[in-house]
């Protein structure tokens, strides 16, 4: 179970782009991470015919390290640690979420 997943909100904490907030679009195999408006490249690009693809210079977003972010507690507007917990609900099934570190509060949606 990954502690950062797609459509978190997560705070850069290194980097060029360290403070900048943003929703996590994908996420790499390898423990890397997209993040929308963070760490955007710019990529030159030969023209296409024949997939109709135009030329130019195009920006597109990096992957970043999932270490150098953090996921954002909503509460306190601040990147958080995130832990496992394994909680019951009313029918006595066992359930791994996630919480944050500072507030013990519950991260996913139970």
């Amino acid at each position: 179970m990954n502690r950062i997943r797609k459509g978190d909100q997560v705070v850069v904490i290194t980097g060029k782009d360290k403070g900048r907030k943003g929703a996590v679009t994908r996420v790499a195999d390898d423990g890397r991470i997209f993040v929308e408006n963070v760490n955007v490249i710019k990529r030159h690009t030969r023209a296409n015919p024949q997939v109709n693809q135009p030329g130019g210079i195009i920006e597109r977003e990096a992957a970043v390290d999932a270490s150098n972010v953090m996921l954002l507690n909503p509460k306190t507007q601040k990147g958080d640690r995130v832990s496992f917990k394994t909680i019951k609900n009313d029918a006595g099934i066992e359930r791994k979420v996630r919480v944050y570190r500072s507030t013990g509060e519950v991260v996913d949606i139970v």
